[in-house]
């Protein structure tokens, strides 16, 4: 799957355990180094943890990104980034993170495949990612 151009990209980061915003702003200039240029970020947002029980509240957010990847390149470099900043994944169930990146958006595209979903398939449902997601300028022109 080969890319077509610049292609625009919404991804929803979050984080809930160690230093919170170093973990965003290191996910942030990695995703800046790898994956292309970051159009827009949103402010962050503290929030608590859905899905499973903790005492670590989540910053989250949302990003606006330029790339010349495709869908499966750009998720194979933002698991990266997650497993090089400290991410483990021990069990299938959610958990606490020090980083979360999830693609929200690709451009119109839909995708259903094993590996990825676009959009993400519960977005809608997670103001976590709606509230900062209303901050970024979709009208997809520079």
């Amino acid at each position: 799957m080969a890319p077509i151009g610049p292609n625009r990209v919404v991804i929803a980061f979050g984080s809930n355990i160690g230093d919170r915003r170093a973990n965003i702003e290191s996910a942030l200039a990695l995703i800046t180094e790898r994956c292309g240029q970051i159009l827009q970020v949103s402010s962050y947002l503290e929030t608590r943890p859905e899905g499973f029980e903790s005492e670590h509240l989540f910053l989250n957010g949302c990003l606006l990104l330029k790339t010349a990847l495709n869908p499966f390149e750009l998720l194979e470099q933002l698991k990266g980034i997650e497993k090089e900043l400290g991410r483990l994944k021990t069990k299938d169930a959610y958990e606490d993170r020090s980083i979360d990146l999830d693609i929200i958006f690709y451009e119109s595209l839909v995708l259903h495949d094993d590996r990825l979903q676009i959009p993400h398939p519960r977005y809608q449902e997670r103001d976590f990612v709606l509230k900062p997601l209303m901050e970024l300028d979709l009208s997809f022109t520079d």
